[in-house]
């Protein structure tokens, strides 16, 4: 299964624990130079959590209003579970030339 670098980090840093409160993983962007500020980091981040909920690696909680819902924690499923465990156990391969 394709995922992203946030996505990866999201399931990475939910692993370990019940649910995980949605504001941990601002710490991504801020190990980047490419700094995003405020409302574009919350949509990006929201967007991701909103793709893994729909593959059915994570479950959501918080609040649910007439026009949208308010993600503030997430917890990982079996399946999401055993998604993480392969990411974790893969390796990057290194681009090898051939002289």
């Amino acid at each position: 299964m394709k995922v992203s670098a946030l996505q990866k980090y999201i399931l990475v840093n939910s692993f370990g624990s019940k649910k995980v409160n949605r504001k941990k993983f601002d710490k991504f962007y801020d190990k980047k130079k490419n700094l995003l500020k405020g409302e574009a980091r919350i949509k990006i981040i929201t967007k991701s959590i909103e793709r893994l909920i729909n593959k059915g690696l994570i479950v959501g909680y918080g609040e649910k209003t007439q026009h949208k819902w308010y993600i503030s924690e997430v917890e990982l499923t079996h399946k999401g579970k055993l998604v993480t465990r392969k990411l974790l156990g893969e390796q990057i391969k290194l681009p090898l030339k051939k002289k």
